[in-house]
């Protein structure tokens, strides 16, 4: 049973949403600002975090920060706004997901049941030998997706389970362009609407984390109104 924390100071969203995953057979955790969460999750981390941004005390934007120097456990941002700066800005942090108020519960729940599919099969719970988890080495690149970890130059990087999937598709078939819709399929299935700007964040995201640890990195390369490819080097 995946445990889901659902953060947000709407108590009538924390009653109705959590009653419907609960419904769905999960076991939920809820909190009413970013604070009381973040002390919970210093005890036991849970599988999936369901963030709301404006909060007191601290905000999604702070807890999403705070997490991601511990774990990459997919996130998922509720928010009300209408500013894409903040959808931007969430995906850069490392949110997986984002979906706005008022939103339809069945899709949340859908949401949620595809990150942690990926996320379980990340983990290792996957057969070993199949063609999405045999270990990607590619120049100064090694990526083991049993172990989710990621290399490079011998350099170990951090990803999100969106940002390795993502990773995973374009060095599976280097030189070979990946359409933003290709890689739309790739992250979050065909149930779920995403648009181009939430695809190009994550690829943002991604290069940045890259260029932490090598500034001259630029294995990814953007072809503008065609999608992106991997380039071996």
């Amino acid at each position: 049973m995946a445990r889901i924390a659902l953060v947000d100071d709407d108590r009538n969203i924390l009653t109705s949403v959590s009653m419907t995953l609960e419904a769905e057979g999960f076991e939920v955790e809820t909190y009413t600002d970013g604070q009381q969460a973040f002390d919970a999750f210093g005890k036991k981390m849970p599988d999936i975090a369901v963030l709301d941004i404006s909060m007191p005390r601290m905000d999604g934007m702070d807890l999403l920060q705070r997490m991601r120097q511990k774990t990459t456990i997919p996130v998922i941002f509720l928010t009300s706004k209408d500013d894409e700066i903040d959808e931007v800005l969430g995906l850069r942090m490392g949110a997986d997901d984002f979906i706005k108020k008022p939103f339809s519960q069945r899709l949340l729940v859908e949401r949620i049941r595809s990150l942690l599919r990926r996320q379980d099969a990340l983990a290792g719970n996957a057969v070993e030998g199949e063609e999405e988890n045999k270990v990607i080495e590619l120049g100064h690149l090694r990526m083991d997706p049993l172990r989710h970890s990621v290399r490079w130059k011998d350099k170990d990087v951090v990803l999100t389970v969106t940002e390795f999937l993502l990773l995973q598709a374009l060095a599976q078939r280097p030189g070979f362009v990946k359409s933003r819709d290709q890689l739309m399929d790739v992250a979050y299935e065909d149930q779920v609407y995403v648009d181009d700007r939430t695809i190009d964040s994550h690829i943002k995201r991604l290069r940045k984390k890259m260029r932490n640890v090598d500034d001259e990195f630029a294995a990814i390369e953007t072809l503008y109104g065609i999608g992106y490819r991997y380039n071996e080097e």
